[in-house]
Protein backbone atom coordinates (compact mmCIF):
# COMPACT_ATOMS: atom_id res chain seq x y z
CA UNK A 1 0.00 0.00 0.00
CA UNK A 2 1.39 3.36 -1.02
CA UNK A 3 1.80 5.85 1.79
CA UNK A 4 -0.16 9.04 1.04
CA UNK A 5 0.25 12.36 2.77
CA UNK A 6 -2.83 13.28 4.90
CA UNK A 7 -5.05 15.94 3.40
CA UNK A 8 -4.76 18.16 6.47
CA UNK A 9 -2.72 18.80 9.51
CA UNK A 10 -5.55 17.57 11.76
CA UNK A 11 -5.51 14.12 10.17
CA UNK A 12 -1.74 13.94 10.59
CA UNK A 13 -2.16 14.64 14.29
CA UNK A 14 -4.72 11.85 14.54
CA UNK A 15 -2.00 9.34 13.66
CA UNK A 16 -2.97 8.57 10.11
CA UNK A 17 0.78 8.23 9.35
CA UNK A 18 1.05 5.26 11.66
CA UNK A 19 0.27 2.76 8.89
CA UNK A 20 3.04 4.05 6.57
CA UNK A 21 6.25 1.95 6.51
CA UNK A 22 9.38 3.72 7.85
CA UNK A 23 12.99 3.34 6.72
CA UNK A 24 15.01 1.22 9.14
CA UNK A 25 18.09 2.51 10.92
CA UNK A 26 20.34 0.00 9.11
CA UNK A 27 19.13 1.16 5.72
CA UNK A 28 19.82 4.78 6.62
CA UNK A 29 23.34 3.96 7.74
CA UNK A 30 23.95 2.01 4.53
CA UNK A 31 22.80 4.90 2.39
CA UNK A 32 25.03 7.32 4.32
CA UNK A 33 28.02 5.01 3.85
CA UNK A 34 27.32 4.66 0.13
CA UNK A 35 27.09 8.43 -0.18
CA UNK A 36 30.38 8.90 1.67
CA UNK A 37 32.08 6.33 -0.54
CA UNK A 38 30.83 8.08 -3.67
CA UNK A 39 32.11 11.44 -2.41
CA UNK A 40 35.45 9.91 -1.41
CA UNK A 41 35.78 8.30 -4.83
CA UNK A 42 35.10 11.56 -6.63
CA UNK A 43 37.62 13.39 -4.44
CA UNK A 44 40.21 10.67 -5.08
CA UNK A 45 39.77 10.83 -8.83
CA UNK A 46 39.92 14.62 -8.82
CA UNK A 47 43.02 14.67 -6.63
CA UNK A 48 44.78 12.00 -8.69
CA UNK A 49 44.03 13.77 -11.96
CA UNK A 50 45.30 17.02 -10.46
CA UNK A 51 48.60 15.39 -9.46
CA UNK A 52 48.98 13.89 -12.92
CA UNK A 53 48.45 17.30 -14.48
CA UNK A 54 51.04 18.94 -12.23
CA UNK A 55 53.54 16.15 -12.87
CA UNK A 56 53.09 16.47 -16.61
CA UNK A 57 53.58 20.21 -16.23
CA UNK A 58 56.98 19.73 -14.61
CA UNK A 59 58.01 17.30 -17.36
CA UNK A 60 56.89 19.72 -20.08
CA UNK A 61 58.77 22.61 -18.50
CA UNK A 62 61.85 20.43 -18.09
CA UNK A 63 61.72 19.79 -21.84
CA UNK A 64 61.77 23.55 -22.37
CA UNK A 65 64.83 23.85 -20.13
CA UNK A 66 66.61 21.15 -22.12
CA UNK A 67 65.67 22.88 -25.38
CA UNK A 68 67.32 26.16 -24.45
CA UNK A 69 70.41 24.41 -23.08
CA UNK A 70 70.64 22.38 -26.29
CA UNK A 71 70.36 25.59 -28.30
CA UNK A 72 73.39 26.93 -26.46
CA UNK A 73 75.32 23.71 -27.03
CA UNK A 74 74.51 23.87 -30.74
CA UNK A 75 76.00 27.38 -30.95
CA UNK A 76 79.34 26.30 -29.45
CA UNK A 77 80.90 24.58 -32.53
CA UNK A 78 80.20 27.55 -34.81
CA UNK A 79 81.42 29.97 -32.17
CA UNK A 80 84.63 28.03 -31.61
CA UNK A 81 85.28 27.75 -35.34
CA UNK A 82 84.78 31.48 -35.81
CA UNK A 83 86.98 32.45 -32.87
CA UNK A 84 89.74 29.96 -33.69
CA UNK A 85 90.34 31.85 -36.92
CA UNK A 86 91.53 34.91 -35.00
CA UNK A 87 95.29 35.20 -34.93
CA UNK A 88 96.94 34.52 -31.57
CA UNK A 89 93.61 33.89 -29.84
CA UNK A 90 94.01 32.32 -26.41
CA UNK A 91 93.93 28.59 -27.14
CA UNK A 92 93.28 27.57 -23.54
CA UNK A 93 89.95 29.37 -23.66
CA UNK A 94 88.86 27.43 -26.74
CA UNK A 95 89.95 24.17 -25.14
CA UNK A 96 87.99 24.99 -21.98
CA UNK A 97 84.83 25.65 -24.01
CA UNK A 98 85.20 22.46 -26.02
CA UNK A 99 85.87 20.33 -22.94
CA UNK A 100 82.96 21.88 -21.04
CA UNK A 101 80.57 21.15 -23.91
CA UNK A 102 81.75 17.54 -23.99
CA UNK A 103 81.18 17.18 -20.24
CA UNK A 104 77.56 18.31 -20.69
CA UNK A 105 76.96 15.43 -23.08
CA UNK A 106 78.26 12.92 -20.56
CA UNK A 107 75.62 13.73 -17.93
CA UNK A 108 73.00 10.97 -17.87
CA UNK A 109 69.42 11.99 -17.16
CA UNK A 110 66.09 10.12 -17.40
CA UNK A 111 64.52 10.45 -20.83
CA UNK A 112 61.23 12.31 -21.21
CA UNK A 113 60.82 13.35 -17.59
CA UNK A 114 62.20 15.83 -15.12
CA UNK A 115 64.82 14.32 -12.79
CA UNK A 116 63.65 13.11 -9.39
CA UNK A 117 67.15 12.58 -8.00
CA UNK A 118 68.71 15.82 -6.67
CA UNK A 119 72.18 14.43 -7.40
CA UNK A 120 71.31 14.03 -11.09
CA UNK A 121 70.07 17.58 -11.36
CA UNK A 122 73.13 18.84 -9.48
CA UNK A 123 75.45 17.04 -11.93
CA UNK A 124 73.53 18.49 -14.88
CA UNK A 125 73.63 21.96 -13.37
CA UNK A 126 77.35 21.73 -12.61
CA UNK A 127 78.19 20.69 -16.17
CA UNK A 128 76.03 23.44 -17.64
CA UNK A 129 77.56 25.94 -15.23
CA UNK A 130 81.07 25.04 -16.39
CA UNK A 131 80.05 25.54 -20.00
CA UNK A 132 78.41 28.86 -19.20
CA UNK A 133 81.51 30.03 -17.37
CA UNK A 134 83.79 28.98 -20.23
CA UNK A 135 81.61 30.81 -22.77
CA UNK A 136 81.56 33.93 -20.61
CA UNK A 137 85.34 33.89 -20.48
CA UNK A 138 85.54 33.44 -24.25
CA UNK A 139 83.39 36.51 -24.82
CA UNK A 140 85.43 38.57 -22.36
CA UNK A 141 88.70 37.50 -23.95
CA UNK A 142 87.35 38.28 -27.42
CA UNK A 143 87.09 41.94 -26.40
CA UNK A 144 90.86 42.18 -26.98
CA UNK A 145 90.50 41.20 -30.64
CA UNK A 146 89.01 44.10 -32.62
CA UNK A 147 89.19 42.21 -35.92
CA UNK A 148 87.20 39.36 -34.43
CA UNK A 149 84.59 41.70 -32.96
CA UNK A 150 84.20 43.34 -36.36
CA UNK A 151 83.31 40.01 -37.98
CA UNK A 152 79.59 39.85 -38.79
CA UNK A 153 79.44 36.12 -38.13
CA UNK A 154 80.95 36.53 -34.67
CA UNK A 155 78.60 39.39 -33.79
CA UNK A 156 75.63 37.28 -34.86
CA UNK A 157 76.78 34.30 -32.81
CA UNK A 158 77.43 36.53 -29.81
CA UNK A 159 73.91 37.98 -30.02
CA UNK A 160 72.41 34.50 -30.30
CA UNK A 161 74.43 33.29 -27.33
CA UNK A 162 73.40 36.24 -25.16
CA UNK A 163 69.76 35.73 -26.13
CA UNK A 164 70.04 32.04 -25.28
CA UNK A 165 71.47 32.81 -21.85
CA UNK A 166 68.44 35.01 -21.15
CA UNK A 167 66.11 32.22 -22.27
CA UNK A 168 67.90 29.76 -20.00
CA UNK A 169 67.36 32.03 -17.00
CA UNK A 170 63.66 32.41 -17.85
CA UNK A 171 63.02 28.69 -18.39
CA UNK A 172 64.89 27.74 -15.22
CA UNK A 173 62.68 30.13 -13.26
CA UNK A 174 59.53 28.70 -14.83
CA UNK A 175 60.72 25.18 -14.08
CA UNK A 176 61.20 26.05 -10.41
CA UNK A 177 57.68 27.51 -10.32
CA UNK A 178 56.10 24.36 -11.74
CA UNK A 179 58.12 22.12 -9.41
CA UNK A 180 57.13 24.25 -6.43
CA UNK A 181 53.42 23.87 -7.30
CA UNK A 182 53.80 20.12 -7.79
CA UNK A 183 55.86 19.53 -4.62
CA UNK A 184 53.38 21.57 -2.59
CA UNK A 185 50.43 19.60 -3.97
CA UNK A 186 51.82 16.17 -3.11
CA UNK A 187 52.37 17.25 0.49
CA UNK A 188 48.79 18.41 1.04
CA UNK A 189 46.05 16.23 2.49
CA UNK A 190 44.50 14.07 1.06
CA UNK A 191 46.84 14.16 -1.96
CA UNK A 192 49.75 13.10 0.23
CA UNK A 193 48.06 9.69 0.66
CA UNK A 194 47.64 9.24 -3.08
CA UNK A 195 51.19 10.43 -3.74
CA UNK A 196 52.53 7.64 -1.56
CA UNK A 197 50.23 5.04 -3.12
CA UNK A 198 50.86 5.92 -6.76
CA UNK A 199 54.52 6.93 -6.66
CA UNK A 200 54.29 10.70 -7.00
CA UNK A 201 57.70 11.76 -5.69
CA UNK A 202 59.05 15.26 -5.17
CA UNK A 203 61.20 16.96 -7.81
CA UNK A 204 64.38 18.94 -7.07
CA UNK A 205 64.78 22.63 -7.91
CA UNK A 206 67.45 24.47 -9.80
CA UNK A 207 69.61 26.27 -7.27
CA UNK A 208 71.53 29.48 -7.68
CA UNK A 209 75.06 28.73 -8.81
CA UNK A 210 77.57 30.35 -6.43
CA UNK A 211 79.13 33.35 -8.14
CA UNK A 212 76.74 33.21 -11.09
CA UNK A 213 75.78 36.82 -10.48
CA UNK A 214 79.40 37.95 -10.82
CA UNK A 215 80.88 38.31 -14.30
CA UNK A 216 84.20 36.57 -14.94
CA UNK A 217 87.23 38.77 -14.25
CA UNK A 218 90.03 38.68 -16.78
CA UNK A 219 93.28 40.54 -16.31
CA UNK A 220 95.22 41.23 -19.48
CA UNK A 221 99.00 41.19 -19.41
CA UNK A 222 99.98 43.18 -22.46
CA UNK A 223 103.59 42.08 -22.10
CA UNK A 224 102.56 38.54 -23.03
CA UNK A 225 100.55 37.21 -25.93
CA UNK A 226 97.77 35.59 -23.91
CA UNK A 227 95.54 37.13 -21.21
CA UNK A 228 95.32 35.40 -17.87
CA UNK A 229 92.34 34.95 -15.57
CA UNK A 230 92.60 36.60 -12.16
Amino acid sequence: MKCMRPAGLKLARMGIWAHCPRMGTGTKILLVLVGLLVIAGLLTVSSYNGLVGLQQGTDAQWAQVQNVYQRRADLVPNLVNTVSGAANFEKSTLIAVTDARASVGRVQLPAGAAPTDPAQLAAFEQAQGQLGSALSRLLVVSEQYPDLKATANFRDLQAQLEGTENRIAVERGRFNDTVRAYDTAIRRFPAVILAGMFGFTSRPYFSSTPGSDTPPKVQFDFNNAAPTKS
